[in-house]
């Protein structure tokens, strides 16, 4: 029941631990002396002239010095790549600390009764408030071109969660632009070095919604008699290298990375070795691999158009109207040891994660989704209880769609659906209730949304998220042991970056 539980309590806090690290980065609008909505349809969220920027190692995608307001420093002179390599090669420095902040706080309402799931007696901590404020998170914002197609990107929470509370590294890498190295079309092919988020078809750290994609943040954890407790997610920052190249605003594009094994276990059974006993990081003697690629179709009739950085029409430049598809994959080990008080078994369980995403936009309307399937190999101990044996793979699976609009300049709403398959849940003791108890849909929620950017670099947000009536019952012989309860919630949010 302890872990059911927990998963019930997750889903109540969710937004409120959830702040996203990496937002919009003011200092380029300092730097170029525009607005943040030159790049940003509702921040983060990027238009087409945004992708290109990012795309171009975060510079203007043509022009870019007559462009800047405030020029880069020099260091060395031009001339010095002539005589290369019998002195450094010149570089350039912002003209001004790229630095940027972001905060943003958060208030919630949670159903009325969300606490019908606690036994009885009710066990004292179990308790969840109705309303709550929530104090977000302080990030630092650093980002910007070294010049000689270099870029590079640190972002860092100070605090999050509260005065105190511990922060943490986001992303920090360096990218190389290697296409004129290798005498290549431009933008075909980079090298980032670093710490990064996998290059996914829409970013959770830097999502511009309240809360994040539910199946990007999902493990895969098994019942008591598996061998599986995967905390890995495909949102896990992650470090390592990637090679990628394309452009995100037209055409095709593609990335391959080798990163650390960033996933630890808790196995059942007599003892866990581990740090903490809660399990611990792998020994990385394998290391892992994320690959995606997608091709975008821009639809405008005029060819010039269709081809541009943005698409020009009678009002002016917007965004093109595109379909654009792709897929994506992961391939990894999760080690887990298990005490069985005889000898220590080691199991490196061989895991994937695959999907498939599309997305529609029509001017100020965007369509948008995708599904992913995890699976993980279940090592299981023999009969003999001295070693391992291959026991019933444990997966999940899920996705979601959603479906932005710009009713105006300032104001988004959207309408999201999320679901999440995991037959872990179902087995803990965790189902629907009501109407969607046929669907066995634990981790289902539909959330209208809409935000207002009350200046370009301040928004207001608010979300709704509806669940299903959910009942906890004893797994072993499948007896409601609860009455019915939701975890609806109405989470409203204020962000503002500087």
């Amino acid at each position: 029941m302890s872990r059911s539980r927990t998963v019930l309590l997750a889903l109540a806090v969710f937004v409120c631990t959830a702040a996203q690290s990496s937002f919009a980065i003011p200092a380029f609008a300092r730097m170029y002396g525009t607005s943040c909505s030159t790049c940003h349809i509702d921040f983060p969220k990027l238009n087409d002239f945004g992708k290109a920027f990012k795309d171009a190692g975060f510079k203007f995608p043509k022009d870019d010095d007559s462009f800047a307001k405030i020029p880069p420093v020099m260091l060395g002179a031009p001339a010095q790549k002539e005589i290369w390599p019998k002195t450094i090669w010149p570089g350039v420095i912002p003209g001004m600390p790229p630095i940027s902040v972001r905060y943003a706080s958060f208030f919630q309402v949670l159903s009325k009764n969300r606490n019908n799931f606690n036994s009885t007696p009710a066990a004292i901590g179990d308790f969840v408030p109705r309303t709550d404020f929530q104090d977000g998170t302080l990030t630092l914002l650093m980002a910007g071109s070294f010049g000689s197609g270099v870029s590079f990107w640190i972002d860092d929470d100070i605090a999050a969660g509260g005065s105190g509370a511990a922060g943490g590294m986001g992303d920090a890498w360096l990218k190389f632009n290697l296409s004129n190295v290798f005498k290549l079309p431009n933008d075909a092919l980079s090298l980032r070095i670093g710490q990064f988020e996998l290059d996914l078809p829409w970013s959770q750290a830097r999502t511009w919604n309240l809360s994040g994609w539910d199946i990007f943040d999902q493990p895969n954890v098994g019942t008591g008699s598996d061998f599986v407790n995967n905390s890995f997610s495909i949102s896990s920052g992650t470090q390592g290298v990637e090679l990628s190249g394309g452009h995100s605003y037209g055409g095709y594009h593609y990335s391959v990375a080798v990163v650390n094994q960033n996933t630890s276990g808790a196995a059942p059974g007599p003892a866990n070795v581990g740090s903490g006993g809660d399990g611990f990081f792998s020994d990385s003697n394998f290391k892992d691999l994320y690959g995606r690629v997608s091709y975008r179709v821009n639809l405008e009739r005029d060819a010039e158009s269709r081809k541009g950085v943005q698409a020009a029409g009678a009002t002016g430049p917007h965004d093109h109207t595109y379909i654009d598809v792709g897929a994506y994959g992961f391939y990894g080990r999760s080690v887990q040891r298990l005490d069985t008080g005889s000898t220590i078994l080691t199991a490196r369980e061989p895991f994937y994660r695959v999907g498939a995403s599309a997305s529609f936009n029509y001017r100020t309307f965007n369509l948008f989704g995708t599904y992913m399937y995890g699976h993980d190999k279940n090592l299981v101990l023999n009969t003999a209880g001295d070693g391992l044996a291959s026991g019933e793979p444990v997966h999940f699976s899920g996705g979601f769609v959603e479906a932005d609009y710009m009713a105006l300049p300032w104001m988004m709403t959207s309408l999201r659906w999320d679901s999440v398959n995991s037959a872990s849940d179902r087995l803990n003791g965790v189902d629907g209730a009501g109407f969607f108890a046929p669907f066995h849909s634990t981790r289902t929620r539909i959330t209208p949304g809409v935000q207002f950017l009350i200046h370009p670099n301040i928004k207001a947000a608010f979300e709704y998220q509806i669940r299903p009536e959910q009942v906890v019952t004893d797994p072993t012989t499948g007896d409601i042991v609860t009455g019915p309860f939701r975890t609806n919630s109405a989470v409203a949010g204020l962000d503002f970056v500087f």
